[in-house]
């Protein structure tokens, strides 16, 4: 969470189908430490955007790509830019889904090993993750190199997305422990959750194929994120909901890196409301309101919440528990924020400034908060940003409220 919140107030990513479990079905043989880099993928994001006006992008005329094979395009050529032949030896499929299909590549001009994902481009449907790649630009973000459109033999047209090319996933990272019958040590869920991979100082985001950006008072679409990961308000058929589905998804996250498993493994989506139940209890109908206004059917059996410190093992740290248990409230409006979750006691830890890794060394850089910080009070920020590092930086914010008071 800590250089990306997981639910910031215009975007609201949620998680496909390969999100943190299914991502490529690999699984991690040997993996003394966490791997080199993590990605998840994302899905959620807001403003209606016109699909066509940014749909630009040199043509591949007739070429169905498949492992082995070479992708010349061209890029540049606007604005002055002098034009350039670019290739791309296709080595290995590392995911498909109803999306369509991810390569590995390697670009034979400079030897770089990219990723390369294939979309159907189907009108019936808007495809905005082209315009809201191109708007992001963070550290936590899977970056676009460029883009260029395909035809096959059959006349189907698709959009070829040039990205960053990331080898490790987080459902790899907690497979490895869970087939070693080992749970993931705390200090890794703390930095994985706050959002950074302790050897690369990243966890970067990606797949923004169902992303969308919000807009307040447009109708959305509640079949949408990941069954696991799915806020109930989506179960219910919300279709004005907020980013704090994604704070849902974010629950259900640390939640799994805690159990090793899927805390709410739904087989459908009745199913999954179901898991939800077995945990939270039966929602009121007050929270039914707060999830959906318009849902009128309340006959549910009544059944007892489940109580959260017997959810976990018996020594989970109470911190832990009780930051799961704010992020996975039914009320959308009771979930905790990111930068909320951010300064909560359970990663105290990472602002001690004698804290360190289990090999010895020093945490990487936790305290990059940039855009993340706009709007938030003093009072945060002096939570957000620990006293060493405000020192290191000259940030100095005034207390809310003068000694002695």
């Amino acid at each position: 969470m800590a250089s990306l919140p997981l639910g910031p107030q215009q975007h609201h990513h949620n998680p496909p189908p390969d999100h943190l479990y299914h991502h490529h079905h690999n699984a991690l043989d040997q993996a003394p430490l966490p791997p080199a880099a993590v990605k998840l993928s994302a899905t959620t994001a807001s403003h209606n955007m016109d699909t066509d006006k940014e749909m630009t992008g040199p043509m591949v005329e007739g070429h169905d790509p498949l492992t082995g094979h070479i992708i010349s395009t061209t890029i540049g050529g606007k604005n002055g830019e002098p034009k350039q032949t670019i290739s791309y030896m296709a080595e290995r499929v590392v995911g498909t889904g109803s999306f369509g299909i991810v390569f590995q590549a390697k670009c034979l001009e400079t030897g770089e090993t990219v990723a390369i994902k294939k979309v159907l481009q189907d009108r019936r449907y808007k495809n905005r993750e082209l315009q809201l790649m191109r708007l992001m630009d963070h550290s936590n973000v899977i970056s676009l190199k460029h883009c260029f459109f395909s035809t096959t033999t059959r006349d189907e047209l698709f959009l070829n997305l040039v990205m960053d090319y990331v080898p490790e996933t987080m459902y790899k990272v907690l497979k490895h422990y869970t087939n070693s019958n080992q749970r993931m040590p705390l200090i890794y869920v703390k930095l994985y959750t706050y959002q950074v991979d302790p050897l690369t100082h990243q966890v970067k985001i990606c797949d923004f194929g169902s992303a969308k950006v919000l807009v307040k008072g447009e109708a959305n679409i509640s079949y949408i994120c990941s069954r696991y990961y799915r806020a109930p308000e989506l179960i219910f058929g919300a279709t004005e909901y907020t980013t704090s589905i994604d704070i849902w998804s974010a629950g259900c996250v640390l939640a799994e890196l805690l159990l090793g498993q899927p805390l709410f493994p739904g087989e459908n989506a009745v199913d999954q409301l179901v898991e939800i139940i077995k945990v939270l209890g039966t929602p009121t109908r007050e929270e039914i309101r707060c999830m959906n206004p318009n849902y009128t059917d309340f006959r549910f059996p009544q059944i007892k919440a489940h109580p959260w410190h017997k959810v976990f093992h018996k020594r989970m740290p109470p911190e832990a528990i009780d930051l799961a248990s704010r992020l996975l409230q039914y009320s959308p409006n009771l979930r905790c924020t990111a930068l909320e979750a951010c300064v909560h006691p359970f990663f105290d830890e990472l602002r001690d400034p004698n804290a360190r890794l289990p090999n010895g060394r020093p945490f990487p850089p936790l305290f990059n908060f940039k855009q993340e910080l706009a709007g938030a009070s003093p009072e945060l920020i002096n939570k957000l940003v620990p006293e060493h590092i405000r020192r290191q930086a000259g940030l100095y914010f005034p207390s809310p409220h003068p000694a002695g008071t």
